[in-house]
């Protein structure tokens, strides 16, 4: 006898399921816990099997009754409704996984578990996040190249050309992946390797002149920041490490006592540990803002939020502030600053010079065979140009060697 919502609705629980049959193989089933699901049960190739239809109310017995001729019309024609309802899934499931923003999301992974420094993560993020407003939720596998260059016009028109080559590059690189992890079958990128305004290479500004190096190392002794922005702000010239290293560095770090800062590899552009040796100028400054943040895990913390560093611009900002505008110094322009003075001072090896810089050799070979740290060089070197910038900021002018 069929069923009606009124013998549904006073069938009540036991401690044990039980069927209410409808005719045609579908039932209802009720649980001890009180859920009521819909099955159909069928025969295909003379193999019983069980299709899920959905829970009561939710799936009313008019809607019941209405799959069920729907799963008998493909069993007469020969399909398994069960494997239609799985294959739709998969495909449902596909369809998230296979977003370009699922594909890039995947990507970013990858590269956080092969050690990519979270710096240069960030850039990544940032950058695709141009992407996803259009391209996010679209099947990687059906994206086009002038798809792709309607975003990257996007941000070219707005005269960012550098952000839309480097944005180019990276979508390329989610294609990539995709490729690789069979989601894709090639990368339109390709096709706009020449369809981008190519950007004026801008060098970044760098005092280069000892006397106006005294000018600037002089205005910096007079900053009335936060404190952990000046330390940072005092460090840099006398460090020049990249701005990055400096301003998320942590205080497990450095070893004051024997005057040394071990950066790991996941936080350095070329994925090579390096050692910093530490000046007594550089160690008092340390010292003294220990005193501060040494609690803390990052030596230049967040003002209200300890758990980050400063930020990229913070550095730069101070700059400013001092009167120094982006065309004279730049945070990582004291990089240039200390490159030029002491390759120019003829007193130092320009081997330890790059390795104090954390620069990688162009010559593979030559790289594969020059592994010595300079060290010793090194550690006379930063003392001697600390000594330097202390006479610079006394005089504004620099002292015969």
């Amino acid at each position: 006898m069929p069923l009606t919502d009124t013998a549904i609705r006073n069938a009540k629980p036991t401690d044990k399921p039980f069927k209410l049959a409808d005719g045609g193989g579908l039932f209802l089933l009720i649980n001890p816990t009180g859920s009521r699901l819909w099955r159909l049960k069928y025969r295909i190739e003379g193999r019983e099997k069980l299709l899920a239809i959905g829970p009561y109310p939710d799936v009313t017995l008019a809607k019941a009754r209405e799959r069920r001729e729907e799963a008998r019309r493909l069993i007469a024609s020969g399909a398994d409704p069960s494997a239609i309802k799985k294959q739709s899934r998969q495909d449902a499931r596909a369809a998230t996984e296979n977003t370009f923003r699922a594909v890039a999301e995947d990507h970013l992974a990858k590269l956080e578990r092969e050690g990519l420094a979270e710096i240069t993560l960030g850039k990544r993020r940032w950058l695709l996040g141009f992407a996803y407003p259009k391209l996010g939720a679209r099947d990687v596998a059906t994206i086009t190249a002038s798809e792709v260059l309607e975003v990257l016009r996007s941000i070219e028109t707005t005269g960012r050309h550098e952000t839309a080559r480097r944005l180019r590059s990276s979508i390329g690189a989610v294609f990539r992946y995709a490729i690789a992890t069979a989601r894709a079958e090639n990368d339109p990128t390709f096709a706009l390797r020449d369809a981008l305004t190519t950007p004026q290479v801008r060098h970044r500004s760098a005092i280069t002149t000892p006397n106006e190096l005294g000018q600037l190392l002089r205005a910096i002794d007079g900053y009335s920041g936060q404190p952990a922005t000046t330390a940072a702000l005092r460090l840099m010239p006398l460090l020049f490490p990249r701005p990055g290293e400096l301003r998320a560095a942590h205080w497990s770090e450095f070893d004051l006592d024997n005057a040394i800062w071990s950066i790991p590899a996941e936080r350095m552009k070329m994925r090579r540990p390096h050692r910093v040796p530490l000046q007594r100028q550089a160690v008092a400054i340390l010292r003294e803002l220990q005193a501060l943040t040494g609690e803390d895990d990052f030596v230049f913390p967040c003002i209200g939020a300890a758990k980050r560093p400063i930020s990229d611009n913070t550095l730069n900002g101070a700059l400013r502030r001092l009167g120094f505008g982006p065309d004279v110094a730049t945070a990582h322009g004291f990089r240039a600053t200390a490159s030029t003075l002491l390759n120019e001072s003829g007193l130092w090896n320009p081997d330890a010079i790059e390795r104090q810089l954390a620069h990688a050799d162009g010559d593979a070979v030559r790289r594969a065979y020059a592994r010595s740290e300079h060290w010793d060089e090194r550690v006379k070197m930063m003392t001697w140009w600390a000594d330097q910038l202390d006479i610079l900021r006394r005089l504004g002018v620099r002292a015969a060697a």
